[in-house]
């Protein structure tokens, strides 16, 4: 999707140069096609005359192919039934020409954008790739709906486009359903919070990313116990395919007072070609358990042999699991004390992944020659790091630490063990005298 120009000014971009574009939206959150903002935005407003009944409608797109199209997309249609023109009123755009782009991403400071796309645009864009598109009518009162409509006007304006990002709490659909809830002068919210199915952020997050398997695993590792919390109906629709399952169960007043249905019956604008993900995310911790402990094993049994052909793949491979472990934790650090990403915060797998992996690095290069024998402090840092992985197994007993990590313990523990075992000092041999 692209900021809306008029028709003589409307950006043309290459099939590729768009992808490109849409995967640098796409961070835990909802993803959208972005394109840097016209300096000129259109007139607003789909109504040609001001005293019609605008109607009203949430578009929602299913995921795509890609892994940045997992989590879907969403927006706002209004319709001047005059004029017969339709807007759509879309919040997953950015500008990538901003000052400090890249620093305040990484930092978790990240501005994003309101937009006005043309409907009919956006529509045959979503079908070329073949994913679902659902449009949902809502029964507005006339005042409710002009009430909307102004809203969404002034929000388009370039001075109150922008708006603070967060992937979980303020992103594409959460600022959609802010928006509705405004005009029903509070009815989605009271009508959805409480109300729950037991899911957390993480389990949303996951689910979603698991046909991507590797990206699935690394936002696992990201998380901190913030995305353990159990949320709501309210909260999870920052996923656009909830709001678009929940939208049916508001109801609200008509004219005479009475209950009526907020949506209309759902209309299926093109059958998605692309897998529906799963209700749950993948459970690994019996399969993370046998490879942690296959991999222990396999360490200790090569350590305690004298053999070229044993040393070299152990050192191979505990040199670059000690760099993993150790760049990780950095990285986890940076997440919680430099940046604004509180889902990263307190993370709980830098009891796994310890900056203290680096120091062993040096040993395990050492390693390579024969004969070779940890020092002292070296086989002490590496027992640390496995007593400090040993401390988040016996913490998953205490109240404060709620983080869903058991399968990245039971992954990583009999590992740092048997490389502690392995880097264990031998005490030297005394030479005999001639």
């Amino acid at each position: 999707m692209t900021p809306e120009c008029r028709e003589s000014e409307r950006p043309r971009f290459p099939r590729v140069g768009r992808l490109l574009q849409r995967l640098a939206t796409s961070l835990f959150g909802c993803i959208a096609s972005i394109t840097t903002v016209s300096a000129q935005l259109p007139d607003p407003s789909p109504l040609t005359n001001p005293d019609s009944q605008p109607e009203i409608s949430l578009l929602t797109i299913g995921p795509g192919d890609i892994f940045f199209e997992r989590f879907g997309h969403n927006a706002i249609v209004v319709r001047d039934p005059a004029g017969g023109d339709a807007l759509l009123y879309n919040y997953g755009i950015f500008d990538l020409s901003q000052q400090d782009f890249l620093l305040n991403f990484a930092r978790g400071r990240m501005r994003y954008l309101m937009a006005v796309d043309d409907f009919d645009d956006d529509v045959q864009m979503y079908r070329d790739e073949g994913r679902q598109i659902t449009e949902q009518r809502l029964n507005l009162l006339p005042m409710q709906a002009r009430a909307l409509v102004e809203f969404l006007e002034w929000n388009a304006r370039p001075e109150n486009a922008q708006y603070r990002y967060d992937y979980f709490e303020a992103n594409c659909s959460t600022r959609v359903r802010d928006a509705l809830d405004k005009a029903l002068g509070g009815a989605l919210h009271a009508q959805s919070e409480g109300r729950s199915r037991g899911y957390t952020y993480r389990l949303d997050a996951l689910r979603l990313m698991a046909p991507a398997p590797l990206l699935m695993l690394g936002i696992d590792l990201g998380l901190g116990p913030y995305a353990d919390q159990r949320i709501d109906y309210w909260q999870e629709s920052f996923v656009p395919e909830t709001l678009s399952t929940l939208l049916p169960l508001i109801t609200m007043k008509d004219a005479d007072g009475k209950d009526m249905p907020l949506v209309r019956p759902t209309v299926t604008i093109a059958v998605g070609q692309v897998e529906e993900p799963p209700a749950l995310p993948p459970d690994l911790r019996w399969e993370f358990l046998a490879l942690g402990l296959a991999v222990g094993v396999a360490i200790v049994l090569l350590g305690r042999s004298q053999r070229v052909a044993a040393r070299i793949p152990l050192a191979v491979f505990a040199t670059l699991f000690e760099l993993f472990c150790g760049l990780g934790g950095c990285v986890l650090l940076f997440l919680w004390l430099a940046t604004d990403h509180k889902a990263a915060w307190r993370n709980e797998n830098l009891l796994l992944l310890s900056p203290l992996c680096l120091l062993l690095i040096p040993a395990w290069i050492g390693a390579f020659r024969a004969n070779a024998r940890a020092r002292n402090a070296t086989s002490w840092i590496a027992w640390s790091v496995a007593v400090i992985a040993g401390i988040a197994l016996f913490s998953k007993i205490l109240p404060w630490f709620v983080q869903s990590n058991v399968q990245w313990i039971v992954l990583f523990l009999p590992i740092h063990v048997a490389l502690a075992m392995g880097l264990q000092a031998r005490p030297r041999v005394p030479i005999r005298a001639r």
